[in-house]
């Protein structure tokens, strides 16, 4: 495999600690005379996993520091567990994915043999998202490392101590032409997603993920893209409420809402609007008693986001909306110390900027339905969501949402939860994302699933070498007719 280095100035003046870097991956792998072998991955996924809970105590801590306060508990069971769990299935089923795959050939290439081969691709670059910063950085090069490819990883620019903290833990454990973290801000970001790996994984926004594809595209990079959406959340009429509801809010402000899976909004029955409403309060004030002084509710990322949110809502409510903030010890919630009350928001206009993007932060809409036919025509009418959430124990009614409407996911009477199962994919559809990883599929996603045939001494592709006669004027009869018949060719004179 021949290298053609990367250029500093190709890269619009990046540095060149990246550039090196790339470069050294680019060479190592290209090195090797064969795959990296079973022993060599395991091994690799071994020390990221030992490292993770070595360190599982500073990587609080260093999350905490970026959050100005992020719920331990969160870190430690979605990100820290989350990993170890992924790194753990990885390798007590890696054997079996590596394992070239026999699959029958066709009749009329017969008595051939064909195969698949995953292979690894070469350099794959990861870029991680401030509201998991460890697991939206790492998972990926889990799958990476599985399939047997180098990685380089960029974390978020506004997640810069647990950044710092994981260049530092890798750095320790792995050799950088295999594994390296590099930290960087705006214009890191846009030469990073310039180099020309041979795969690039982005979590994000669909704005920026538009950028990342149209700088990938012109490396041809391949690219998984694991965007954001609007994830709607259906209570059906007959659904038990108290049970929805503690679900529903449990998913909405875990991480303050701050979580690419969130439920960004939720429908109920006309009828039911009040019995939600007053359910989600005491639901509300059970799990968070307290906002500031509490250590269980995270805080808004920084006082950009904070302000975002808090403009949103302003506008809702100048236009009509009723917006409750429920906030149980009446605390003193401000950009300064990043805290944003769980807010309710109901009989909010459709053209509100609420209602129309991605909220990304502790506010639940509150929308209403006579009909579940109108909820699927919304869904339909719009961008198709990273997540769908219905709560249904009607089996006709769950198959004809599932048939009706497209997500990237769903959980049927939860939230998140089909995200947490190592068998399915998670990506998205159309602005939610482009490609999936995750379990068996982060391993395809980072490998080249070649194609092997091995045609037999006897061959029935002779039987179409030229001169052309009678012979296969009856073979194609039969192939494209499936009876015995002759094929006439046109007379060319």
């Amino acid at each position: 495999m021949s290298v053609i280095p990367v250029q500093q100035e190709e890269l619009g003046g990046a540095d060149s600690e990246l550039t090196a870097v790339f470069n050294r991956q680019q060479a190592a792998f290209a090195a090797r005379s064969e795959a990296s072998p079973l022993q060599e991955r395991l091994s690799n996924l071994q020390l990221l996993e030992d490292a993770l809970l070595e360190h599982r105590a500073e990587l609080v801590e260093a999350v905490n520091a970026d959050y100005n306060g992020r719920a331990a508990a969160e870190t430690l069971a979605v990100e820290i567990f989350g990993l170890v769990n992924e790194l753990r299935f990885t390798r007590s089923k890696l054997k079996r994915w590596i394992r070239p795959r026999r699959v029958s050939g066709n009749l009329n290439t017969w008595p051939g043999r064909a195969k698949v081969l995953y292979q690894p691709l070469g350099v794959v670059g990861v870029m991680g998202a401030f509201n998991y910063p460890l697991y939206l950085t790492l998972s990926p090069v889990i799958g990476a490392l599985a399939a047997g490819n180098h990685v380089i990883a960029k974390p978020s620019e506004m997640t810069p101590h647990t950044g710092e903290l994981l260049a530092r833990i890798i750095n320790n454990i792995f050799p950088a032409e295999l594994v390296a973290i590099s930290n960087g801000g705006t214009e890191h970001s846009k030469a990073f997603s310039s180099l020309p790996f041979n795969h690039l994984i982005f979590t994000g926004s669909t704005r920026v993920g538009k950028l990342i594809m149209e700088q990938a595209a012109r490396n041809l990079t391949p690219v998984t893209l694991e965007l954001g959406g609007r994830s709607p959340t259906i209570i059906d009429e007959n659904y038990s409420m108290e049970r929805a509801v503690n679900r529903i809010v449990h998913a909405k402000l875990l991480n303050a809402g701050q979580t690419c899976l969130a439920p960004d909004h939720v429908w109920v029955p006309k009828a039911r609007k009040d019995e939600f409403l007053h359910a989600a309060r005491a639901a509300i004030k059970r799990m968070y008693p307290t906002l500031v002084n509490s250590a269980d509710y995270t805080r808004v990322i920084n006082a950009r986001e904070h302000d975002r949110l808090s403009q949103w809502l302003a506008e809702a409510e100048s236009m009509g909306a009723s917006v409750e903030a429920v906030n149980p010890a009446n605390e003193n919630c401000t950009a300064e110390n990043g805290v944003l009350a769980p807010t309710l928001v109901w009989d909010c206009p459709a053209d509100t900027t609420l209602l129309n993007n991605e909220i990304f932060g502790p506010i639940l809409p509150v929308l209403t339905y006579r009909s579940i036919d109108e909820v699927v025509a919304t869904v339909k009418a719009g961008p198709r969501p990273l997540a769908l959430y219905y709560f249904s124990d009607d089996r006709a009614s769950v198959d004809k949402i599932l048939v009706s409407t497209l997500s990237g996911g769903v959980t049927i009477n939860n939230c998140l939860l089909h995200v947490a199962q190592h068998h399915l994919p998670l990506g998205g559809v159309g602005d939610s994302g482009v490609g999936r990883y995750h379990g068996f599929d982060g391993f395809e996603a980072f490998s080249h699933k070649r194609g092997v045939f091995h045609a037999s001494r006897l061959n029935s592709a002779r039987l179409l070498h030229p001169p052309f006669g009678k012979l296969i004027q009856w073979l194609l009869g039969i192939l494209l007719h499936k009876k015995l018949v002759r094929e006439r060719f046109p007379d060319r004179g």
